[in-house]
Protein backbone atom coordinates (compact mmCIF):
# COMPACT_ATOMS: atom_id res chain seq x y z
CA UNK A 1 0.00 0.00 0.00
CA UNK A 2 2.52 2.26 0.82
CA UNK A 3 4.77 1.61 -2.44
CA UNK A 4 1.71 2.40 -4.45
CA UNK A 5 0.51 5.60 -2.30
CA UNK A 6 4.65 6.45 -3.45
CA UNK A 7 4.24 5.85 -6.61
CA UNK A 8 1.03 7.86 -7.56
CA UNK A 9 2.83 10.65 -5.53
CA UNK A 10 5.81 10.31 -8.35
CA UNK A 11 3.10 10.24 -11.06
CA UNK A 12 1.45 13.38 -10.05
CA UNK A 13 5.01 15.38 -9.32
CA UNK A 14 6.24 13.76 -12.87
CA UNK A 15 2.78 15.71 -14.58
CA UNK A 16 3.02 18.93 -12.56
CA UNK A 17 6.79 19.27 -13.74
CA UNK A 18 5.41 18.98 -17.48
CA UNK A 19 2.81 21.26 -17.00
CA UNK A 20 5.39 24.36 -15.46
CA UNK A 21 7.81 23.18 -18.63
CA UNK A 22 5.12 23.25 -20.92
CA UNK A 23 3.99 26.72 -19.76
CA UNK A 24 7.47 27.74 -19.55
CA UNK A 25 8.09 26.92 -23.39
CA UNK A 26 5.19 29.40 -24.64
CA UNK A 27 6.29 32.94 -25.52
CA UNK A 28 6.71 35.61 -27.84
CA UNK A 29 9.36 38.39 -28.05
CA UNK A 30 8.72 41.79 -29.48
CA UNK A 31 11.64 43.56 -31.18
CA UNK A 32 10.26 46.94 -29.81
CA UNK A 33 7.48 48.02 -27.64
CA UNK A 34 6.98 51.89 -28.80
CA UNK A 35 6.98 52.90 -32.06
CA UNK A 36 6.25 57.16 -32.52
CA UNK A 37 5.89 57.61 -36.27
CA UNK A 38 4.26 59.69 -39.26
CA UNK A 39 0.93 59.93 -40.57
CA UNK A 40 0.51 59.23 -43.90
CA UNK A 41 4.17 56.99 -43.69
CA UNK A 42 4.15 53.01 -43.01
CA UNK A 43 5.33 50.93 -40.14
CA UNK A 44 6.80 47.70 -39.13
CA UNK A 45 5.95 45.21 -36.36
CA UNK A 46 8.13 42.31 -35.58
CA UNK A 47 8.37 39.42 -33.86
CA UNK A 48 9.58 36.08 -32.71
CA UNK A 49 7.45 33.40 -31.09
CA UNK A 50 8.30 29.46 -29.13
CA UNK A 51 5.63 26.62 -27.79
CA UNK A 52 6.27 23.32 -26.62
CA UNK A 53 7.15 20.25 -29.06
CA UNK A 54 4.77 17.82 -29.97
CA UNK A 55 2.45 21.25 -31.43
CA UNK A 56 1.52 22.41 -34.57
CA UNK A 57 0.59 26.16 -35.14
CA UNK A 58 -2.00 26.58 -37.67
CA UNK A 59 -2.86 30.20 -37.38
CA UNK A 60 -1.28 33.33 -36.56
CA UNK A 61 -2.72 37.12 -36.42
CA UNK A 62 -2.01 40.61 -34.99
CA UNK A 63 -4.74 41.91 -33.03
CA UNK A 64 -6.07 45.43 -31.17
CA UNK A 65 -9.77 44.66 -30.12
CA UNK A 66 -11.41 41.76 -28.77
CA UNK A 67 -14.81 40.57 -29.58
CA UNK A 68 -17.91 40.39 -27.28
CA UNK A 69 -17.11 36.90 -25.94
CA UNK A 70 -13.50 38.41 -25.35
CA UNK A 71 -12.05 36.09 -28.55
CA UNK A 72 -9.04 38.48 -30.14
CA UNK A 73 -10.23 39.79 -33.62
CA UNK A 74 -7.60 39.59 -36.52
CA UNK A 75 -6.72 43.01 -38.03
CA UNK A 76 -7.53 40.68 -41.40
CA UNK A 77 -10.99 40.91 -40.12
CA UNK A 78 -10.85 44.41 -39.36
CA UNK A 79 -12.39 47.04 -41.89
CA UNK A 80 -10.49 49.64 -41.04
CA UNK A 81 -7.32 48.28 -42.35
CA UNK A 82 -9.16 46.99 -44.83
CA UNK A 83 -6.11 47.75 -48.21
CA UNK A 84 -3.46 48.46 -46.22
CA UNK A 85 -2.28 45.47 -43.84
CA UNK A 86 0.51 43.08 -44.61
CA UNK A 87 1.73 39.42 -42.32
CA UNK A 88 4.79 37.93 -43.86
CA UNK A 89 5.71 34.92 -41.82
CA UNK A 90 9.30 32.99 -42.08
CA UNK A 91 10.27 28.93 -41.09
CA UNK A 92 11.99 30.75 -37.75
CA UNK A 93 8.55 31.16 -36.28
CA UNK A 94 9.31 35.15 -36.97
CA UNK A 95 6.38 37.12 -37.80
CA UNK A 96 5.83 40.95 -39.33
CA UNK A 97 3.21 43.11 -39.48
CA UNK A 98 3.29 46.04 -42.32
CA UNK A 99 0.71 49.20 -41.95
CA UNK A 100 0.69 51.53 -45.00
CA UNK A 101 -1.03 55.02 -44.90
CA UNK A 102 -0.99 55.18 -41.32
CA UNK A 103 -4.18 56.97 -39.62
CA UNK A 104 -3.83 58.73 -36.38
CA UNK A 105 -6.86 56.63 -35.35
CA UNK A 106 -4.47 53.45 -35.72
CA UNK A 107 -2.97 54.37 -32.63
CA UNK A 108 -3.30 51.71 -30.31
CA UNK A 109 -1.37 48.79 -29.01
CA UNK A 110 -0.76 46.05 -31.32
CA UNK A 111 -0.58 42.17 -30.24
CA UNK A 112 0.72 38.79 -31.85
CA UNK A 113 -1.33 35.46 -30.83
CA UNK A 114 -1.35 32.03 -32.64
CA UNK A 115 -2.79 28.81 -32.21
CA UNK A 116 -2.39 25.40 -32.61
CA UNK A 117 -3.55 21.71 -33.84
CA UNK A 118 -4.35 20.82 -30.46
CA UNK A 119 -7.81 21.85 -27.85
CA UNK A 120 -6.49 24.99 -25.52
CA UNK A 121 -3.13 25.56 -26.88
CA UNK A 122 -3.26 28.97 -27.80
CA UNK A 123 -0.97 31.95 -26.66
CA UNK A 124 -0.90 35.64 -26.91
CA UNK A 125 2.18 38.01 -26.47
CA UNK A 126 2.38 40.57 -24.03
CA UNK A 127 2.76 43.49 -23.91
CA UNK A 128 2.22 44.07 -27.23
CA UNK A 129 3.49 47.10 -29.34
CA UNK A 130 2.70 50.68 -28.45
CA UNK A 131 1.95 52.59 -31.66
CA UNK A 132 1.48 56.29 -32.07
CA UNK A 133 0.61 58.04 -35.24
CA UNK A 134 1.42 61.68 -34.99
CA UNK A 135 1.09 64.46 -37.89
CA UNK A 136 3.57 67.72 -38.24
CA UNK A 137 2.49 70.48 -36.62
CA UNK A 138 4.73 74.06 -37.19
CA UNK A 139 4.12 75.77 -33.68
CA UNK A 140 4.73 79.83 -33.56
CA UNK A 141 5.93 81.35 -30.22
CA UNK A 142 7.84 84.98 -29.19
CA UNK A 143 11.20 85.34 -29.62
CA UNK A 144 13.83 88.37 -29.56
CA UNK A 145 12.06 91.68 -30.50
CA UNK A 146 10.89 91.89 -33.86
CA UNK A 147 11.11 88.00 -34.07
CA UNK A 148 9.15 84.30 -34.06
CA UNK A 149 10.57 80.81 -33.04
CA UNK A 150 9.05 78.22 -34.97
CA UNK A 151 9.03 74.47 -33.76
CA UNK A 152 8.28 71.13 -36.04
CA UNK A 153 6.02 69.61 -33.73
CA UNK A 154 4.44 66.00 -32.77
CA UNK A 155 2.51 64.21 -30.28
CA UNK A 156 5.33 62.02 -29.41
CA UNK A 157 8.58 61.73 -29.92
CA UNK A 158 9.61 59.93 -33.40
CA UNK A 159 11.08 57.23 -33.30
CA UNK A 160 14.25 57.20 -35.52
CA UNK A 161 15.05 60.36 -34.43
CA UNK A 162 15.09 61.87 -38.10
CA UNK A 163 16.22 65.33 -39.64
CA UNK A 164 13.90 68.14 -39.85
CA UNK A 165 13.81 69.89 -43.30
CA UNK A 166 12.38 73.46 -43.45
CA UNK A 167 10.81 74.84 -46.10
CA UNK A 168 9.88 79.12 -46.92
CA UNK A 169 7.57 79.68 -49.25
CA UNK A 170 7.37 76.12 -50.59
CA UNK A 171 11.07 75.64 -51.17
CA UNK A 172 13.34 73.97 -49.09
CA UNK A 173 15.91 76.21 -46.97
CA UNK A 174 18.77 74.43 -47.75
CA UNK A 175 22.12 75.99 -46.26
CA UNK A 176 25.29 73.41 -44.95
CA UNK A 177 26.37 76.19 -42.86
CA UNK A 178 23.16 76.50 -40.93
CA UNK A 179 21.89 73.61 -38.65
CA UNK A 180 18.22 75.23 -39.42
CA UNK A 181 17.21 72.33 -41.91
CA UNK A 182 18.29 69.88 -39.23
CA UNK A 183 16.39 71.27 -36.17
CA UNK A 184 12.84 71.17 -35.30
CA UNK A 185 12.92 75.05 -34.53
CA UNK A 186 13.51 78.34 -36.85
CA UNK A 187 13.48 81.69 -36.06
CA UNK A 188 11.90 83.97 -38.34
CA UNK A 189 10.75 87.91 -38.43
CA UNK A 190 7.46 88.47 -36.76
CA UNK A 191 6.09 90.20 -39.31
CA UNK A 192 7.07 88.29 -42.61
CA UNK A 193 4.97 88.03 -45.22
CA UNK A 194 6.30 84.36 -46.00
CA UNK A 195 5.10 81.42 -45.22
CA UNK A 196 6.57 78.58 -43.54
CA UNK A 197 5.92 74.22 -43.05
CA UNK A 198 8.20 71.51 -42.21
CA UNK A 199 9.12 67.90 -42.71
CA UNK A 200 11.78 64.93 -41.81
CA UNK A 201 13.82 63.46 -44.07
CA UNK A 202 12.98 60.53 -46.10
CA UNK A 203 9.06 61.67 -45.58
CA UNK A 204 9.38 64.50 -47.63
CA UNK A 205 6.17 64.52 -48.86
CA UNK A 206 4.56 64.62 -45.25
CA UNK A 207 4.76 68.47 -44.89
CA UNK A 208 3.25 70.29 -41.99
CA UNK A 209 0.16 72.87 -42.68
CA UNK A 210 2.69 75.56 -43.69
CA UNK A 211 1.94 78.60 -40.95
CA UNK A 212 1.67 82.50 -42.43
CA UNK A 213 0.33 85.50 -41.30
CA UNK A 214 -2.95 86.70 -41.92
CA UNK A 215 -3.42 87.72 -45.52
CA UNK A 216 -6.77 88.40 -48.08
CA UNK A 217 -8.12 90.65 -44.86
CA UNK A 218 -11.22 91.87 -46.39
CA UNK A 219 -14.60 93.50 -45.05
CA UNK A 220 -18.10 92.93 -45.80
CA UNK A 221 -21.24 94.16 -44.72
CA UNK A 222 -25.10 92.75 -43.96
CA UNK A 223 -27.44 93.85 -45.22
CA UNK A 224 -26.55 94.99 -48.27
CA UNK A 225 -27.64 97.83 -50.30
CA UNK A 226 -28.80 101.62 -49.14
CA UNK A 227 -28.06 101.95 -45.83
CA UNK A 228 -30.54 104.52 -44.11
CA UNK A 229 -30.89 107.05 -40.98
CA UNK A 230 -32.41 104.28 -38.19
CA UNK A 231 -31.22 101.05 -39.72
CA UNK A 232 -28.70 98.60 -38.37
CA UNK A 233 -25.52 97.03 -40.23
CA UNK A 234 -23.04 94.35 -39.26
CA UNK A 235 -19.34 94.40 -40.18
CA UNK A 236 -17.86 91.22 -40.68
CA UNK A 237 -14.10 90.71 -41.34
CA UNK A 238 -12.44 88.02 -42.93
CA UNK A 239 -9.27 86.62 -43.39
CA UNK A 240 -6.70 83.72 -44.67
CA UNK A 241 -4.40 82.81 -41.13
CA UNK A 242 -2.38 79.88 -40.25
CA UNK A 243 -2.27 79.70 -36.84
CA UNK A 244 -5.84 80.94 -37.17
CA UNK A 245 -6.83 84.57 -36.42
CA UNK A 246 -7.42 84.60 -31.91
CA UNK A 247 -7.90 88.43 -32.64
CA UNK A 248 -9.90 91.09 -34.56
CA UNK A 249 -10.33 94.91 -33.82
CA UNK A 250 -11.96 97.22 -35.66
CA UNK A 251 -11.11 100.76 -36.27
CA UNK A 252 -13.21 104.36 -37.97
CA UNK A 253 -10.88 105.78 -40.06
CA UNK A 254 -9.10 109.05 -38.52
CA UNK A 255 -10.26 108.48 -35.26
CA UNK A 256 -7.21 106.45 -32.95
CA UNK A 257 -9.12 104.82 -30.47
CA UNK A 258 -10.67 101.07 -31.80
CA UNK A 259 -14.55 101.37 -32.23
CA UNK A 260 -14.33 97.37 -31.19
CA UNK A 261 -13.05 93.89 -30.98
CA UNK A 262 -14.40 90.47 -32.40
CA UNK A 263 -14.54 89.30 -35.79
CA UNK A 264 -18.20 90.91 -36.29
CA UNK A 265 -19.04 94.69 -35.43
CA UNK A 266 -22.58 95.68 -35.26
CA UNK A 267 -24.07 99.69 -35.93
CA UNK A 268 -27.56 99.86 -34.42
CA UNK A 269 -30.11 102.61 -34.95
CA UNK A 270 -27.64 104.45 -37.45
CA UNK A 271 -27.14 107.98 -37.52
CA UNK A 272 -25.71 110.73 -39.63
CA UNK A 273 -22.32 110.72 -37.22
CA UNK A 274 -21.93 107.11 -38.47
CA UNK A 275 -20.87 107.54 -41.78
CA UNK A 276 -17.49 107.18 -43.01
CA UNK A 277 -14.92 104.15 -43.43
CA UNK A 278 -14.20 101.64 -41.51
CA UNK A 279 -11.07 98.62 -41.45
CA UNK A 280 -10.31 95.85 -39.27
CA UNK A 281 -6.59 95.04 -37.87
CA UNK A 282 -6.80 90.66 -38.07
CA UNK A 283 -4.00 89.47 -35.87
CA UNK A 284 -2.48 85.66 -35.15
CA UNK A 285 0.21 84.80 -33.11
CA UNK A 286 2.83 85.89 -36.21
CA UNK A 287 1.49 89.08 -37.54
CA UNK A 288 -0.97 91.14 -38.31
CA UNK A 289 -2.53 92.96 -41.30
CA UNK A 290 -5.25 95.50 -41.94
CA UNK A 291 -8.25 95.29 -44.66
CA UNK A 292 -8.95 97.62 -47.30
CA UNK A 293 -11.76 99.88 -45.75
CA UNK A 294 -15.54 100.08 -46.57
CA UNK A 295 -17.01 103.18 -46.52
CA UNK A 296 -20.42 103.67 -45.01
CA UNK A 297 -22.82 106.14 -46.58
CA UNK A 298 -26.21 107.01 -44.92
CA UNK A 299 -29.36 108.36 -46.40
CA UNK A 300 -32.15 109.97 -44.94
CA UNK A 301 -34.35 108.23 -43.05
CA UNK A 302 -36.79 106.10 -44.91
CA UNK A 303 -40.47 107.05 -45.40
CA UNK A 304 -42.57 104.32 -45.23
CA UNK A 305 -43.87 102.23 -47.74
CA UNK A 306 -47.36 103.37 -47.41
CA UNK A 307 -47.01 106.95 -46.57
CA UNK A 308 -45.14 107.41 -49.71
CA UNK A 309 -48.39 105.59 -51.34
CA UNK A 310 -50.59 107.53 -49.66
CA UNK A 311 -48.94 110.27 -50.67
CA UNK A 312 -49.12 109.43 -54.68
CA UNK A 313 -52.93 109.28 -54.37
CA UNK A 314 -52.94 112.27 -52.75
CA UNK A 315 -50.91 114.27 -55.31
CA UNK A 316 -52.95 112.19 -58.40
CA UNK A 317 -56.49 113.06 -57.25
CA UNK A 318 -55.75 116.37 -56.36
CA UNK A 319 -54.44 116.82 -60.10
CA UNK A 320 -57.96 115.07 -61.33
CA UNK A 321 -59.77 117.77 -59.26
CA UNK A 322 -58.05 120.50 -60.77
CA UNK A 323 -58.28 119.51 -64.43
CA UNK A 324 -62.04 118.51 -63.73
CA UNK A 325 -62.51 122.19 -62.51
CA UNK A 326 -60.64 123.56 -64.94
CA UNK A 327 -62.58 121.77 -67.73
CA UNK A 328 -66.02 122.70 -66.01
CA UNK A 329 -64.84 126.21 -65.93
CA UNK A 330 -63.60 126.05 -69.57
CA UNK A 331 -67.30 124.99 -70.77
CA UNK A 332 -68.93 127.02 -68.15
CA UNK A 333 -67.42 130.41 -69.81
CA UNK A 334 -68.01 129.22 -73.32
CA UNK A 335 -63.93 130.05 -73.59
CA UNK A 336 -64.37 133.61 -73.89
CA UNK A 337 -61.76 136.15 -73.09
CA UNK A 338 -63.85 139.08 -72.93
CA UNK A 339 -63.66 141.24 -69.58
CA UNK A 340 -66.38 141.65 -67.46
CA UNK A 341 -67.06 145.28 -67.42
CA UNK A 342 -71.14 145.26 -67.71
CA UNK A 343 -70.84 148.44 -69.37
CA UNK A 344 -68.68 147.57 -72.15
CA UNK A 345 -69.63 144.04 -72.94
CA UNK A 346 -72.61 143.73 -75.12
CA UNK A 347 -74.86 140.91 -72.53
CA UNK A 348 -75.61 137.50 -73.74
CA UNK A 349 -79.11 136.92 -73.90
CA UNK A 350 -77.59 133.10 -72.99
CA UNK A 351 -75.70 133.92 -70.21
CA UNK A 352 -76.46 133.73 -66.18
CA UNK A 353 -76.07 137.31 -65.47
CA UNK A 354 -78.19 137.81 -68.16
CA UNK A 355 -80.56 135.31 -67.34
CA UNK A 356 -80.51 135.69 -63.95
CA UNK A 357 -81.33 139.25 -63.79
CA UNK A 358 -84.24 139.06 -66.56
CA UNK A 359 -85.92 136.03 -66.58
CA UNK A 360 -88.37 136.59 -63.19
CA UNK A 361 -88.71 140.51 -64.58
CA UNK A 362 -88.62 140.28 -68.48
CA UNK A 363 -92.75 140.38 -69.29
CA UNK A 364 -94.44 138.52 -72.16
CA UNK A 365 -93.91 142.09 -74.30
CA UNK A 366 -90.81 141.86 -73.97
CA UNK A 367 -90.54 138.22 -76.08
CA UNK A 368 -92.72 140.21 -78.68
CA UNK A 369 -89.40 142.72 -78.61
CA UNK A 370 -86.53 140.62 -78.67
CA UNK A 371 -88.36 138.67 -82.17
CA UNK A 372 -88.81 141.58 -83.84
CA UNK A 373 -85.60 143.66 -82.97
CA UNK A 374 -83.58 140.56 -81.35
CA UNK A 375 -80.63 143.42 -81.32
CA UNK A 376 -80.98 145.02 -77.58
CA UNK A 377 -78.27 147.89 -78.57
CA UNK A 378 -80.82 149.49 -80.66
CA UNK A 379 -81.71 152.81 -80.71
CA UNK A 380 -85.35 152.84 -78.79
CA UNK A 381 -85.86 156.23 -80.08
CA UNK A 382 -85.91 154.88 -83.74
CA UNK A 383 -89.14 154.37 -85.55
CA UNK A 384 -88.83 150.84 -85.88
CA UNK A 385 -88.31 150.58 -82.01
CA UNK A 386 -90.55 153.16 -80.71
CA UNK A 387 -94.23 152.47 -82.51
CA UNK A 388 -93.42 148.74 -81.78
CA UNK A 389 -92.90 148.82 -78.30
CA UNK A 390 -93.33 152.00 -76.14
CA UNK A 391 -97.35 151.06 -75.97
CA UNK A 392 -96.43 147.76 -75.14
CA UNK A 393 -93.97 147.43 -73.04
CA UNK A 394 -94.77 147.07 -69.13
CA UNK A 395 -92.91 148.40 -66.43
CA UNK A 396 -90.40 145.22 -66.26
CA UNK A 397 -88.80 146.41 -69.10
CA UNK A 398 -87.85 149.95 -67.92
CA UNK A 399 -85.90 147.57 -65.15
CA UNK A 400 -84.17 145.73 -68.37
CA UNK A 401 -83.31 148.99 -70.02
CA UNK A 402 -81.48 150.35 -66.65
CA UNK A 403 -79.93 147.10 -66.30
CA UNK A 404 -78.08 147.15 -70.08
CA UNK A 405 -76.93 151.23 -69.56
CA UNK A 406 -77.90 153.95 -71.67
CA UNK A 407 -78.67 153.96 -75.58
CA UNK A 408 -75.49 154.84 -77.99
Amino acid sequence: MALRTAGSVLVVFIWSVAVVLGQNGWSVTYTTQSICTLKGSSVEMSCSYTYPSGYMVTTTFWFTKYDAEGNPVSLLDDPDYYGRLTYHRDKKNSHTLRITDLRESDSATYKFSFITDQTGGKYTGDPGVTLSVTGLLVKVTPAAEGQKTLTCSTTCTLTDNPTYIWYKNGQRLDEPTSQQHSSNTLVVLGHSADSYSCTVEHHEALHSPAVYAPKNTSVSVTPSGEIVEGSSVTLTCSSDANPPVDKYTWYKKNVNSPKASGQSYSITNIISEDRGEYYCEAENTIASMNSTTLKIIIAGKQTSVLTAAVGIIVVVLVLILCLSGFMWFRRSTGGSDATTDTQSVRPDCNSDTYTGLNMRTMSPDYDTLASVHPDPTSDPNSDIYTPLNMKTRSPEYDTLANVRGPSH
